[in-house]
């Protein structure tokens, strides 16, 4: 372990409920100075959920509170993302810089048999670390995400253009757009993202210095064709582990198309569709995540612990 890395469990700001997000914040500070929360409940088999954009780990707040008393549940908060801090400089917002700190933190916490469970850009940030560490991943859990360059896609690169532009990093910025306007259109239903659920999220990211990384990802849809491609290309190291996919079909970013993309190069699929659904599963949905989540963990070698009593 780097010396000068470290793990504290001070206290949280006011906003965030309790009751809602019932677990201990922890920080982990790395060598670069990096302040990443992330919470770990549970014993067992690690889940680890990454998250994308603009969402932070009280997406996935309802599974963690119903698996961790079967497994250990990790989610981190990106840097600029939740409770971590933010990075400052424009590099720190790189989607390979999201990588390169979510590995560290996995490593502090010497987490071996994982399942990952990701979603949006949460896909390309958790398979880095599967291409580079196949033996430490046992199984991949994929909802409404993709792993490859799309330069070429004009539904990705118009949206990529539109939001990296001034106009649109301004909209992300001074008026929060990605939350405010994007996340509702995103879901099935929009009465899912209650009042409470959307302050969650609203005060996660509270003024336009605070929405930086948020603001900078658009552009990475196409600008990190490299590295997308990179993993792309190494996806042999992680192709053939038991996969779990979960699609909202209801989803504007993600379509029918990416969905086929991953049943045609992953070997062993499991597919579950929520027709009534949209991007943010965990959210829309989580009894039925779970459940599929569940089954998937036991068809694939878990082996459920006894309870008390």
């Amino acid at each position: 372990m780097d010396q000068m890395s470290r793990i504290e469990s001070p206290p949280r700001p006011d906003w965030v409920s309790d009751e809602m997000y019932p677990f201990e914040s922890r920080f982990f500070t790395d060598a670069s100075g990096h302040r990443m929360h992330f919470v770990d409940e549970g014993e067992g088999e690690p889940i680890v959920f990454v998250h994308g954009n603009p969402v932070w780990s009280f997406e996935f707040r309802h599974a963690i509170r119903e698996l961790r008393s079967e497994f250990r549940c990790v989610a981190p908060d990106h840097i600029g993302f939740g409770l971590s801090s933010r990075g400052g400089r424009r590099e720190d917002h790189r989607p390979d810089s999201h990588a390169r700190r979510f590995a560290a933190l996995l490593d502090r916490l010497d987490l071996h048999g994982i399942t990952l469970f990701m979603n949006d850009w949460g896909g390309p940030i958790g398979l880095d670390f599967a291409r580079k560490h196949p033996d430490r991943v046992r199984r991949l859990v994929i909802a409404n995400s993709w792993c490859w360059p799309v330069g070429d896609d004009f539904h990705f690169k118009a949206f990529s253009f539109l939001m990296s532009s001034r106009v649109g990093r301004y909209l992300i910025r001074h008026r929060n757009i990605f939350v405010n306007a994007v996340m509702p259109r995103a879901v099935g239903d929009r009465s899912v993202l209650t009042p409470e659920i959307m302050a969650h999220y609203r005060n996660a990211q509270p003024s336009p210095a605070d929405r930086a990384a948020c603001a900078a990802l658009p552009g990475h849809i196409v600008g990190a064709g490299d590295w997308l491609g990179s993993i792309w290309d190494g996806r042999a190291a992680f192709a053939d582990k038991p996969a779990l996919l979960l699609w909202g079909l209801k989803d504007i970013a993600f379509r029918r198309k990416e969905l086929e993309r991953w049943t045609s190069a992953l070997a062993d699929v499991e597919l579950h569709e929520f027709a009534d659904c949209g991007h943010f599963l965990a959210e829309e949905a989580p009894d039925r995540v779970v459940s599929a989540l569940r089954e998937f963990m036991e068809r694939t070698g878990h082996r459920p612990r006894e309870r008390e009593g």
